[in-house]
């Protein structure tokens, strides 16, 4: 027979095993430290010492530029503010009104640095500029150096790509002849020689290798909106290329994004992508999901919610959810909080007026339901008419937690997530109230897995 102290043991071990922290492809993402939506749009994900860090472009404040920012995260859910990289000047090419896009990475391994290059251009988009700028850590204060035309040729989104030798490439859209592909010099910070001109004009560049096969994923050109992405392959970076074809559900839009970067996080091949907003650039959110590469096949498919085990570097979909309405019993409003009509919720009503001034509306969930003591990740449906962050302090089993909500459109219910402990059983109590007296959002309901 089995002692007590290892049934206790297996007990344990199963509530781990059934953790399920979930990417939420679309999701507002408060994070650590700022406690908004995470402004890293437009970027790039990188591992260093054990941690997965997140670079792109804040556009809280609109589209001109603002300041390149950097998050950590051990787990590609739980994300934390770390710095600025590079911030809005008096003037120049980091002045005010000022185009600063697609910032990527690279490591140097001959001088130890790490390598920023980005679009840098006017607000009416006329200079079409690669920039770079270089710092000691990753997530440090990186030095400007400069920008340029890379060999005199138009730059606009760009990317780059570190093959398995070390060699550095910049990949970039040049408006007037088509997309490019071109070396780096040995410090990452000079283009040196062209490596292949795509006679096509895709923008949003991004390269995956797997096994020998290079992967060039890109984007039609169709402005903010999206369209059905792309990709191509070939066993030299200087070609010949296959044809381009579709490698999401065709009529999909690439699931209503567009390519950022495909990264390798600890085995799980990963397409990153934005979902732009373009009349409310903060509001853009990020749309990453497991991509299948098979042979010379890349291959796409949605996710509501999913999975990624690091350690195995293995991926799942998501487990399945109880729904408990926010207007339904045994749900408790008070202080002002109030039932109201949403043509677009799951029972055409929704709850309203939670949070503002003393004593300020608080919803209640009293009895939510885990089959385990886990920590997992709820999808909050709520509804914020504003057009800015809404936020919440959302007490779970008494601990206090800011959560942020981006304005929604159309009376269609946005996903919000929150990564936290449940115990085992049905008595989790989860309310929603005044953030700083402010007002919250609407809410739906809660999407909360099972186990």
């Amino acid at each position: 027979m089995l002692s007590n102290s290892i049934f206790a043991g297996l007990a344990l071990l199963a509530g781990l095993v059934s953790a399920s922290i979930q990417i939420i492809p679309g999701a507002t993402i408060t994070t650590a430290g700022t406690n908004q939506h995470m402004q890293a749009h437009g970027g790039g994900i990188v591992e260093s010492g054990g941690l997965y860090y997140l670079i792109g472009e804040n556009k809280l404040n609109g589209s001109a530029f603002q300041s390149i920012n950097c998050y950590s995260s051990p787990d590609l859910v739980s994300w934390t503010f770390v710095n600025e990289l590079l911030t809005l000047q008096a003037s120049g090419d980091l002045g005010p009104d000022r185009v600063v896009e697609r910032p990527h990475v690279l490591y140097n391994d001959n001088t130890g640095k790490w390598v920023l290059w980005m679009h840098i251009d006017s607000s009416s988009y006329g200079e079409a500029r690669a920039g770079v700028a270089t710092a000691s850590s990753i997530c440090g204060t990186y030095t400007y150096l400069g920008a340029s035309q890379p060999l005199g040729f138009q730059s606009r989104d760009l990317n780059v790509f570190k093959d398995t030798d070390g060699t550095g490439y910049l990949l970039t859209e040049d408006r007037a002849n088509g997309l490019r592909i071109d070396k780096l010099s040995a410090d990452y910070l000079n283009v040196t020689t062209a490596t292949y001109l795509y006679a096509e004009d895709y923008e949003a560049p991004a390269i995956y290798k797997s096994g020998s096969t290079y992967f060039m994923f890109a984007s039609h050109e169709s402005g903010w909106s999206p369209n059905d992405n792309i990709y191509c392959t070939a066993t030299s970076l200087s070609g010949p290329w296959s044809a381009w074809t579709t490698f999401a559900t065709v009529g999909s839009n690439t699931f209503s994004s567009q390519t950022a970067a495909v990264v390798n996080i600890g085995g799980v091949v990963m397409y990153m992508g934005d979902r732009w907003v373009s009349t409310n650039l903060m509001a853009s959110t990020y749309v990453w999901l497991p991509l299948t590469i098979s042979g010379t096949t890349a291959t796409l498919t949605n996710e509501v919610n999913w999975i990624l085990n690091i350690a195995s570097g293995t991926w799942t979909t998501g487990p399945s959810e109880t729904t408990p309405e926010a207007e339904a019993s045994p749900q408790t409003l008070s202080g002002g909080a109030i039932l109201l009509s949403c043509s677009g919720c799951s029972n055409t009503t929704d709850v309203g007026y939670i949070g503002g001034p003393s004593p300020g509306g608080t919803l209640t969930f009293p009895a939510i339901s885990s089959t385990v003591a886990t920590t997992t990740t709820i999808r909050i449906k709520y509804l914020n008419g504003d057009s800015t962050q809404r936020y919440a302090n959302v007490l779970v089993n008494g601990v206090a937690h800011v959560v942020a909500f981006l304005p929604t459109t159309g009376g269609t219910p946005g996903s919000s997530t929150l990564t936290v402990p449940l115990k085992s059983g049905t008595g989790n109590v989860i309310e929603f109230e005044a953030y700083n007296s402010g007002w919250g959002p609407d809410i739906d309901r809660l999407m909360v897995p099972v186990s």
